[in-house]
């Protein structure tokens, strides 16, 4: 264990800034007589310092008050001193100055591991999950100030209970970008970002125990849109006379026979298409998303549609299809399911369930393939994508019934 032969804290005023008769009073702390000052924020009218008490010996209420702020800073000194010493840390000077300024490791804030997350995190994570820990981080500050009304907090003051406070505050705050709440997935994606956090502290050594061990994130599973056989046919065929109707239908389709998400669909460049070990031609990329590779052999109506574009009157810039914003595209899609009489809310979303659900797995294609085309890391998140059509259950169980009927005959016969 390490320790320390020596250890005084010294109160002194500093003569030489004096004005008005008032110098300003500065704790000394020395170990093994190395040392080091700490200004105090406070003043004292020099004739009323008693060089010998290290105090105030005035009698008025003002230097009472002062007196007891420098016992109390005198006791947490030796605080610092003592949490050094229990730690098996090096005893220095710089050290315990450190721990009683609160900028040692001990003492790390909220909004430092946010800090320290936004510095290290750019080359691991991808630009749309920085930006949502970024509007995390404005709900913790907008909490912070509501709550506690405070800019930031030590790691240390975090308990289960700051958790709880934060996922009702999200509860009955207005959204950043909304005036209506945040729905109960959206405060759980939050709560998820501040876990990871925490976390992140507890490895870096900045937190002791992780407070958000025992919270629990419960997400409220609903059943996401996607297209019919019949539905996905109709905005095949359907002729639009607008051209951004017409282009965002295509974007969409081409999504639904090739699982691509808006991202990768955005990125598909002409190296993406390669020749395949069967002679016919695929895409291979990597997700935006979580970089897993994949490779989906193109369908023929996806092929259709990658012709259609690959004409010199068309040109953006190296890339292969015509994407617009992801702000715009939703908003055509809107019109495009409106003016088809989709009572659905289309997004490039509903397009990669329709190629889980539709296109692939109600067609016999086994979910481990669908979860290698999705570029899925696990097979439970293709789980979450998949449906299995009333038809196709149907169809399935037909099969069943059958292979039960053959059984009887045979049975039947052996009895005979």
């Amino acid at each position: 264990m390490k320790t320390s032969r020596t250890f005084s804290i010294h109160f002194w005023i500093n003569s030489a800034k004096i004005k008005k008769n008032k110098a300003p009073i500065y704790a000394r702390i020395t170990v093994n007589k190395e040392r080091i000052e700490i200004s105090l924020k406070r003043d004292i009218e020099v004739t009323y310092w008693d060089t010998r008490a290290k105090r105030s010996n005035s009698r008025t209420p003002q230097a009472k008050a002062l007196n007891k702020y420098l016992d109390q800073v005198y006791s947490d000194l030796l605080d610092c001193h003592t949490q050094l010493h229990i730690e098996n840390k090096i005893i220095t000077p710089k050290a315990i100055k450190a721990r009683f300024l609160g900028e040692d490791q001990q003492q790390k804030s909220l909004l430092d591991i946010i800090d320290y997350h936004k510095t290290t995190m750019p080359d691991t994570l991808k630009w749309g999950t920085l930006k949502n820990y970024d509007t995390t981080e404005k709900y913790l500050k907008r909490f912070l100030g509501d709550r506690y009304k405070t800019t930031d907090i030590y790691l240390q003051e975090i308990t289960y209970g700051f958790l709880i406070d934060f996922d009702q505050y999200l509860r009955k705050t207005s959204s950043i970008n909304r005036s209506q709440p945040l729905k109960n997935n959206g405060i759980m994606k939050h709560l998820e970002r501040l876990k990871k956090l925490l976390k992140l502290a507890v490895n870096l050594e900045w937190l002791e125990k992780d407070p958000s061990t025992r919270f629990s994130l419960k997400f409220q599973k609903y059943d996401r849109e996607f297209l019919s056989s019949s539905e996905l046919h109709e905005l095949e065929v359907a002729d639009f006379s607008n051209d951004r109707h017409r282009k965002t239908r295509d974007l969409f389709i081409f999504s639904c026979y090739t699982g691509l998400s808006y991202s990768d669909v955005k990125a598909l460049k002409e190296k993406n298409i390669v020749r395949g070990i069967d002679g016919k031609y695929w895409i291979h990329t990597h997700r935006i998303k979580n970089d897993q590779p994949v490779k989906i052999p193109l369908l023929e109506k996806a092929m259709v549609i990658l012709e259609r574009y690959q004409t010199e009157e068309f040109n953006y810039e190296n890339n292969l299809l015509p994407v617009f914003s992801n702000q715009k595209i939703n908003i055509y899609l809107k019109e495009v399911a409106s003016l088809l009489g989709i009572n659905k809310k289309l997004s490039f979303h509903s397009a990669r369930h329709t190629f889980a659900t539709t296109v692939t797995l109600s067609n016999g294609v086994p979910i481990e393939t669908v979860s290698k085309l999705l570029g899925h890391s696990k097979l439970s998140t293709t789980q979450t994508y998949a449906r299995v059509m009333e038809q196709k259950i149907s169809a399935d169980m037909d099969k069943l019934q059958n292979s039960l009927n053959l059984d009887s005959i045979k049975i039947k016969r052996k009895q005979l």
